[in-house]
């Protein structure tokens, strides 16, 4: 008996506090069931302007750490958001030690997007255009990583890079964003 009004109760609290959507004129849940309130998670952005100096992957956990070090020690959990603001690079994380990575990560990307298809149309800019634009969008634009105890929670041989995808180097904006 207690179960079958206890389920009950929670029913119709239930219907007065969040009313069916298509019925506007019910009760406000403003009126009955206040927001819950969560604390406030503190948040800092910066941005890194980095010239890439030519095209391949470039590890750039250095100049994140550097960049964003006063913030980030004042945080025990958290995340770190890092975003690139353009079309033809991107960021990815991946093994930061042994340099022949980012060389075979290259060359399959060029080998997956290659260069100077006859079906391409977007080449205004010349015959890495559009291939740095597919690119872009199969490693992504934005990465995020936890906070632990001030430090990002990368592994081991884990590092950041920012991937070049166009011939002519150019600056690079990325924003990064603490929250914890």
């Amino acid at each position: 008996m207690f179960h079958y009004l206890f389920v009950h109760i929670l029913t119709i609290s239930e219907f007065l506090c969040h009313p069916h959507p298509r019925n506007s004129n019910s009760f406000s849940s403003n009126l009955c069931c206040p927001e819950p309130k969560f604390p406030k998670m503190p948040t800092t952005q910066h941005t890194l302007s980095i010239k890439a100096p030519k095209r391949g992957y470039h590890l750039i956990t250095n100049q994140i750490l550097s960049t964003i070090h006063s913030d980030l020690s004042k945080i025990s959990q958290g995340l770190c958001h890092i975003f690139i603001q353009h079309t033809s690079a991107g960021l990815t994380i991946n093994e930061n030690c042994d340099s022949d990575v980012r060389h075979d990560m290259e060359q399959t990307m060029n080998r997956i997007v290659p260069q100077n298809q006859s079906y391409y149309r977007h080449t205004a800019e010349g015959p890495d255009d559009f291939p740095a634009h597919m690119k872009s969008s199969i490693i992504g634009c934005e990465v995020t990583v936890p906070i632990t105890k001030g430090e990002l929670g990368l592994g081991t041989w884990q590092g950041v890079y920012l991937c070049e995808f166009r011939d002519r180097p150019t600056t690079r904006n990325v924003i990064i964003t603490l929250m914890g």
